[in-house]
């Protein structure tokens, strides 16, 4: 089925990315890609989004695995639906990337992220992503897309 296989896909192009990031770059390091814009640096991120819970690196942990168990229940739920591909598609962007943030957290004990945005907002730039963190992201918003629309196919 294609969405276990962008599932899958996810997870491998992540996991391989983030191996390559924790065996060849230090973490002070800084790799400029596309003329600067795209930013590689290395990133152990302990808590949430933005490093938020650090501190409660369990408690953290534990709501990703109860995050991920929920969607994938939500997952395996819209196949009972009719129709609901952009439903269907953002959820397997969005486990992709939760089963690949929430490995981290309970292997590594923390994520890896690698890759930020050299834009004008400071604020912005100081953000570190991974593969994953889009994946959520996009996923999540083609779900609400998909969730909400009538005729969604």
């Amino acid at each position: 089925m294609q969405y276990i296989a962008v599932i899958l896909g996810i997870f491998g192009l992540d996991f391989g990315i983030k191996d390559y990031i924790e065996k060849n770059k230090s973490e002070n390091a800084e790799e400029k890609k596309l003329g600067g814009f795209l930013l590689i640096r290395k990133h152990h991120n302990r808590g949430a989004f933005l490093n938020a819970g650090q501190e409660r690196r369990r408690i953290v942990a534990a709501l990703s695995v109860v995050i991920t168990l929920l969607l994938t229940v939500l997952f395996v739920g819209s196949f009972t639906m009719t129709g609901r591909g952009l439903l269907k598609w953002g959820l397997s962007l969005m486990l992709g990337g939760a089963y690949s943030n929430t490995y981290d957290r309970l292997k590594r004990k923390y994520v890896v992220d690698y890759v930020s945005f050299h834009v004008p907002w400071k604020g912005l730039q100081r953000i570190i992503f991974n593969i994953s963190d889009f994946c959520i992201m996009i996923g999540a918003l083609l779900s609400m897309a998909g969730y909400f629309s009538e005729n969604n196919t």
